[in-house]
């Protein structure tokens, strides 16, 4: 019975003992050192990420003890638990005599409704031998709130048009019509057919040709000579032989009453006199004679000496007379060459039928696919050009049309804010149809565009990553845009900076360039960025974070001067300034500039 009671007296002891120790380690938490970095806490990449560091005093660890510091996360009525930090007596043998330091770092995903807020700590003193506990008796508050200045990037998008694939430009469309001429003669005789088609022929269709009184912009007519010693007695011969069909040409506008029409069409006369060219053309493809023959005519046509000595020395190779009389002939001529303007709608014609095809009055063939595409870009109205791009889908179905009408889906949720998620799914729609079609670098630079505006940043990226693969310098440029935001977004601002180095300039780009280059704690280079932003819609935002960078770079005056600036431009900033904690150190400076 004596150990009986001894057993119960010793327990008892120990349990008297260890809710002591545990009661000491609460009471000697008051003396805790807690640090938060930084703090207050920021928002980088979708997540807060922040280090804690604890110093417990001596004595606070007794033999066998645990010590847990629990870090929660509270806003509104709502508490999240954040990890933490564990001090077993084991791990620090000195701590009756020294201090024990640990330090861990935390990590939380971040929305919207967490601001404002603050981390809390609660300490808990433990002995594990025989589960007994003690709690502190309050939770500290060690940081308050979060700065979201990285939350004030803008996001950027585009909408990328493809061609209309129709030339509204003046366009030339070329008739050639070749005459040919007697030996040593410049007279146009009717009967010579050396192609198959007399010249009296040629005169006939060109006579037709000119009465149709089609809108000309030059006459150009080629005079040549076959190289036989008799062609080379008239030096004009081939002058001539062109002069023959300019005269030819303009006997026959007047004859149709060309008036002051032909004045505007540029005659150019090209006599072309000993040269070789066009009988090394002819030889390259002529069966007449035998390959030896032809490579001695080339051969002579390719060595030294005089027009005429060649001319000479041809005459005694084999075969000479079948190409005196099968290529001579063809040499003869006056090759000419007419450009007349191709006859098109003007955009008006277009822009009037386009309506009469969306409005159902006439068919979508009174517009070729190119025409009706064209007629997009001839009206401002983001509605007319929807009904536009709409029938050009059902006309032809292609990846342009699909695309284009896309992009203007993408323009209109640009600017309604309302309707902004029924255009982009609508836009996807054409977007996933067009790239089945054919996924060019603007289809995928829209998908990112739209992706942006649902928020999706991971599939923004891809999105951008298989744009800028074969997009053009200025599509390219738009899309550093895009994925300067994204950047911005992820946390990884030195990048940021790199890409958006590269991207469109507008006051967008450089505001989010500033924003990089704060949030990158390139201070200088912030405020250089957001100074250039022009006064529009962005001016505003751009004065006040020039003020967060004053606050960071602690520069009282700066604060006072950008914020005043920024609240001139939009009187609503006042009161984000005087809740921002990014100014917690500059409550006089924002005093000075809200009054």
């Amino acid at each position: 019975m004596r150990n009986f009671n001894l057993v119960i007296i010793v327990l008892l002891s120990a349990s008297v003992f260890t809710g002591c120790a545990l009661k000491n380690m609460i009471k000697l938490a008051a003396q805790q050192d807690l640090q938060v970095d930084p703090n207050p806490l920021e928002l980088h990449g979708g997540k807060v990420d922040f280090n804690m560091s604890a110093v417990l005093p001596p004595k606070m660890l007794p033999s066998g003890k645990v010590y847990t510091i629990k870090n929660f996360y509270q806003y509104g009525d709502k508490e999240i638990e954040v990890g933490e930090i564990e001090f077993k007596a084991d791990d620090f043998p000195n701590a009756s005599a020294t201090t024990s330091r640990k330090s861990a770092d935390f990590s939380m995903n971040y929305s919207e409704e967490m601001t404002p807020g603050k981390l809390v700590v609660q300490g808990t003193a433990t002995d594990p031998r025989n589960g007994k506990s003690a709690t502190t008796p309050s939770k500290l508050e060690v940081a308050i709130g979060i700065i979201t200045t990285s939350n004030a990037v803008k996001d950027n998008y585009l909408s990328a048009f493809m061609g209309h694939g129709y030339n509204d430009q003046e366009e030339l469309i070329p008739t050639k019509v070749n005459f040919f001429f007697p030996q040593g003669s410049s007279v146009l005789t009717s009967s010579i057919n050396t192609d198959g088609e007399s010249n009296r022929d040629k005169q006939r269709n060109l006579s037709a040709f000119i009465a149709e009184k089609n809108v000309t912009r030059t006459v150009t007519i080629t005079g040549t000579h076959s190289p036989e010693g008799i062609e080379t007695i008239n030096s004009r011969l081939s002058e001539d032989r062109a002069g023959r069909i300019e005269d030819y040409y303009r006997r026959q506008m007047r004859r149709y009453d060309y008036a002051g029409a032909a004045d505007s069409i540029k005659f150019i006369i090209k006599p072309v006199v000993q040269d070789w060219r066009s009988l090394r053309t002819a030889l390259a493809s002529f069966d007449g004679i035998s390959g030896q023959a032809k490579a001695q005519m080339t051969g002579i046509i390719d060595g030294s000496g005089s027009f005429e000595d060649k001319e000479k020395q041809l005459r005694k190779v084999d075969g000479y007379e079948k190409v005196f009389d099968e290529l001579y002939p063809s040499l003869r001529t006056a090759q000419t060459e007419i450009l007349t303007v191709k006859e098109k709608k003007s955009p008006a014609q277009i822009a009037v039928l386009s309506k009469q095809i969306t409005s159902g009055e006439v068919s979508s063939d009174t517009l070729s696919n190119e025409e009706l595409m064209y007629s997009a870009i001839l009206t401002p109205s983001l509605d007319e050009k929807v009904a536009i791009y709409t029938a050009a889908t059902k006309k032809s179905g292609s990846a342009a049309a699909h695309n284009n009408l896309a992009a203007t889906y993408l323009k209109m949720a640009m600017s309604d804010a309302d309707n902004r998620a029924k255009l982009v799914q609508d836009a996807i729609t054409q977007l996933e149809i067009a790239a089945n079609k054919d996924k060019t670098p603007k289809v995928s630079a829209n998908m990112a565009s739209a992706y942006m505006m649902q928020r999706d940043y991971s599939n923004a990226a891809i999105a951008v990553a298989e744009a800028e693969n074969g997009a053009g310098n200025d599509l390219k440029s738009k899309l550093y845009g895009i994925r300067g935001v994204l950047e911005i977004k992820a946390g990884d601002y030195d990048k940021a900076q790199a890409t958006l180095s590269g991207a469109s300039n507008n006051d967008i780009t450089n505001f989010n360039r500033g924003l990089a280059s704060l949030l990158g704690k390139k201070f200088g280079d912030a405020d250089d960025y957001f100074e250039n932003v022009k006064d529009s819609s962005v001016g505003a935002d751009a004065a006040y974070y020039r003020a967060v960078a004053a606050a960071r770079s602690n520069n009282a005056t700066d604060v006072i001067s950008n914020l005043k600036d920024a609240i001139s431009k939009d009187a609503s900033l006042k009161d984000k300034a005087l809740g921002d904690l990014e100014f917690t150190n500059f409550a006089d400076a924002v005093g000075q500039a809200v009054r």
